[in-house]
């Protein structure tokens, strides 16, 4: 059966253990904690906000990036137990694989290659937007419609050429290897950084105490803090998780990791950490600063400074902020599918070209330009529209199986020590963690589109599920590995790893 397809662990350990073969081991801690701060801090601080605030929490859309972040600090609990101890490159997916079986390893698997995919394509066409307008302001240079939006666009277009360009770009630097894109990511992170705190610190003394309680009125709905009541503000959780979705890429560098076991955990709680603090100051600022019915625009951020008065070069350099944010979470999202891809191709689940690594970069080069090429065609022709929603969806899903995968592996394999342990028990964080995200998957339905009365993101989320389960029955089943080696009677013993 296909669900009793369970990947032994002792055979998945000792795919990620050939440092001849295998992924070159380049990245530390703090090369980690980098690389997750640069996946998690872009689109949903400096373009989601304004329209979580404006249309789905209001002044609370402080308190939704707390439950956004309560849910993802549960999920991050699991992934990192997981990761170190299963440090191999596939993230979810192989520890689905190891836990739950093909069949579920497939559907995740799957799931994840639609939140990398639709969430950098997402981004890179948010990046196109700030660039645009950092020409315009820096230089006075417009860009034409027609190369920058597409037919589909609110102000229409033919192709959104900046958007498929710096997908290309990230593509070269990620075929050239990972200390150097992880060196590129660490700078701008940096840079990122400072000015996000730049922000909070010119904009905490333009702060009015009432935004936070604006009359009621038809823009302003109920007023007050809550001015879409507790749903709004829970539906305004749901929408800006966006803005978390990151540091499970981080698991995605096992193989790369120089000690997984110690580094993955600090990686993966670490970025979280940060960026959760940092979040929650700079939307505590930002509703201050304007009124929230005036935030739903392109860029919350700089229109803030702008709307308190500040100098131009302020927004200015927010906006330079903004592309150095976006940049990192493309090419933080491009490392992660690229390496989602190698794990299932190495499966045989997908065609095995996607599993060719360089002889002498060492990268997954084919599956990185495939999948390259694939995005940017998505950025240039495709709007923004309900992706967010629909990566949103797709991490959620990832988030339950990975929480439900930690007390599979404790039961399954008491004997493996060492790595980080998730506290209080089996089952209590796990069990949080699951429910938590399966509530949020219930709240994107607020303020969503929906097809035959469904909500749109629940609805492309199905249809996208039941194309893969077509091309697995269809491809994979037959071409698995572990399904093979079983049906010849070669199916490894998984035997006790200590």
């Amino acid at each position: 059966m296909v669900a009793q397809r369970v990947k032994p662990l002792v055979r998945i350990l000792a795919e990620g253990s050939d440092d001849t073969k295998g992924l070159k081991r380049t990245l530390g801690p703090w090369s980690l904690t980098a690389m997750g701060i640069g996946a998690i801090i872009g689109t949903g601080i400096f373009v989601l906000t304004g329209v979580a605030a404006a249309t789905r929490a209001g002044p609370a859309l402080t308190i939704s990036f707390i439950v956004a972040g309560i849910v993802s600090a549960l999920a991050a609990l699991c992934y990192a137990e997981v990761s170190s101890k299963i440090p191999i490159s596939g993230s979810a997916y192989t520890y689905a694989y190891a836990t739950l079986g093909e069949f579920m390893a497939w559907v995740i698997g799957w799931d994840l290659i639609l939140e990398y995919a639709l969430g950098a394509a997402t981004v890179s066409i948010g990046w196109a937007g700030y660039f645009g307008n950092f020409l315009t302001a820096a230089f006075h240079v417009t860009l034409a419609n027609t190369w920058t939006h597409n037919h589909w666009d609110p102000t229409p277009g033919i192709v959104n050429i900046p958007a498929a360009a710096i997908i290309l770009i990230i593509t070269a630097l990620l075929v050239k290897g990972t200390r150097e894109s992880g060196a590129v990511n660490a700078v701008i992170v940096a840079v990122k950084i400072t000015i996000v705190l730049f922000f909070i610190a010119v904009g905490i003394g333009h702060v009015n105490p009432a935004n936070y309680s604006l009359p009621a009125g038809p823009a302003t709905g109920l007023g007050g803090y809550f001015p879409f009541g507790w749903e709004g503000m829970l539906g305004g959780a749901a929408f800006i998780f966006f803005a978390y979705i990151g540091f499970d890429a981080v698991s995605t560098t096992a193989e790369e990791c120089k000690n997984p076991r110690r580094d993955l955990p600090i990686g993966i709680l670490g970025s979280l950490a940060i960026c959760t603090i940092l979040y929650i100051a700079v939307v505590a600022v930002m509703t201050g600063m304007v009124p929230f019915n005036l935030l739903n625009v392109a860029s919350p951020v700089a229109f803030a400074a702008l709307h308190v008065g500040l100098p131009a070069w302020v927004a200015l350099i927010i906006s330079l902020g903004a592309i150095a944010g976006l940049t990192t979470v493309l090419l933080v999202l491009m490392f992660g599918q690229s390496r989602i891809i190698y794990a299932m191709s190495r499966d045989g689940l997908i065609p095995r070209s996607f599993a060719a690594i360089h002889p002498t970069l060492r990268t997954p080069v084919f599956s990185t330009i495939f999948f390259g090429i694939f995005i940017a065609i998505i950025a240039a022709f495709t709007p923004i529209g309900v992706v967010g929603s629909l990566t949103n969806m797709g991490t959620l899903a990832a988030f339950i199986l990975v929480s439900i995968a930690v007390p599979i592996l404790r039961k399954q394999h008491p004997e493996i020590s060492g790595g980080f342990n998730v506290p209080f028990g089996n089952y209590l964080v796990p069990v949080a963690a699951a429910v938590t995200a399966l509530g949020l998957m219930y709240f994107l339905r607020y303020g969503n589109p929906t097809i035959y009365g469904i909500p749109i993101a629940w609805f492309g989320f199905v249809v996208w599920l039941l194309l893969g389960l077509v091309f697995y029955y269809l491809y994979g089943r037959a071409h698995s590995t572990v399904g093979r080696a079983a049906l010849d009677g070669l199916a490894p013993h998984d035997p006790r790893l200590n």
